[in-house]
């Protein structure tokens, strides 16, 4: 969980620094959060025990506690770790790319493929974000906001050079979520009628079929040829 930004890193140490992260390496910690997200995307937040977690990471379940206070920390480790992957991994999927039909191709395949390779994670923020207490839930919220932003920039910026309707960004950022969320909300049905390529691919020329202007459509044509 990243501390950079001052926001809380968990139940305990919000407001307080990070007493936890202290006696724990970042190897163990990831290792908890996976363990963690798992076991409550598949038994459910308040069925999974603390002990289960320590077992499936392979440490006592009182050791556990040396690096969590309990699961409402653990929880917002999961949602929190998730957010990490979209903030670190759509920026670096945007480095070096300069055109926007580019760039916003690039943030919806990031967005998708975290999505899909997190599903767990992904079904806990709409079912479980409300077992957190209201601070850490504005947190949550917050980073949501932010990491929406970095898709709802590259609409802005499609938009200023011509290529894109004038749709209002972040409503439209919104929509590309949903669709992204999709997956692992459906994946019962999706994953067994296409892969993630392909759900990918037809949500994109879904999205920019309803946004390119006529130039956006013949830039995108002569980047094909």
């Amino acid at each position: 969980m990243s501390a950079g930004r001052g926001a809380p890193v968990s139940a305990r140490a919000a407001g307080r620094g990070q007493p936890a992260a202290a006696r724990l390496t970042a190897e163990r910690r990831a290792q908890i959060t996976e363990a963690a997200g798992e076991l409550f995307g598949r038994r459910g937040y308040h069925a999974a025990t603390m002990r289960d977690i320590a077992l499936r990471v392979g440490v006592s379940p009182g050791l556990i506690y040396n690096y969590v206070e309990d699961k409402e920390e653990l929880l917002l480790l999961v949602l929190d770790s998730l957010l990490d992957a979209y903030a670190s991994g759509i920026p670096a999927a945007l480095a070096g790319l300069r055109d926007p039909l580019a760039r916003f191709a690039a943030a919806v395949d990031t967005y998708c493929r975290i999505v899909a390779e997190r599903p767990e994670a992904t079904l806990l923020a709409y079912q479980e974000s409300r077992s957190l207490r209201r601070s850490l839930r504005e947190h949550i919220k917050r980073r949501e906001v932010e990491t929406n932003a970095l898709i709802a920039d590259c609409i802005s910026d499609g938009i200023a050079q011509g290529l894109f309707r004038p749709v209002d960004a972040e409503l439209t950022a919104y929509r590309v979520v949903m669709m992204a969320h999709g997956w692992a909300l459906k994946t019962w049905r999706l994953a067994g009628r296409m892969t993630i390529d392909d759900y990918i691919a037809d949500s994109l020329e879904m999205l920019l079929g309803a946004l390119l202007t006529p130039l956006g459509a013949q830039r995108r044509a002569e980047a094909a040829r």
